[in-house]
């Protein structure tokens, strides 16, 4: 049986790593958490915010998820968006899903994001 989502992968290119800690750290306010030993000589990174884990591996012959995205809920939707805005991060709004605010941004290497929370009182 299911019970919950562990974690969430992405593809990065070589070399992206410094990137990606810049933006899923200062950015996004995640923090980095180390990838075992055995893992850790194929390069990219994992982060974690709460129960949430985004990891990001190297992948030689890269291309950025566009469509594909988690759907990750926020709180204070608004102030997370101009945390974002403000750390260079563009703030695409979409109001297509009712019930819930939400938002797109890209990581640096172009992967898709969506951030959402519901509207109070729906």
């Amino acid at each position: 049986m299911l019970a919950a989502v562990d974690h969430v992968q992405f593809a990065a290119p070589p070399g992206s790593e410094a990137r990606l800690r810049a933006y899923y750290v200062d950015v996004l306010g995640m923090t980095e958490i180390p990838k075992p030993a055995s893992l850790a000589a194929r390069g990219g990174c994992w982060f974690r915010a709460g129960e949430v884990q985004l990891h990001l591996g190297i992948e030689e012959d890269f291309r950025p998820a566009k469509k594909a995205h988690p759907g990750l809920r926020v709180t204070d939707i608004d102030s997370y968006a101009a945390r974002l805005a403000a750390r260079g991060a563009a703030v695409t709004w979409d109001d297509g899903l009712p019930g819930l605010r939400r938002f797109y941004s890209e990581d640096p290497v172009g992967n898709r994001l969506e951030f959402l929370e519901p509207v109070r009182g729906v």
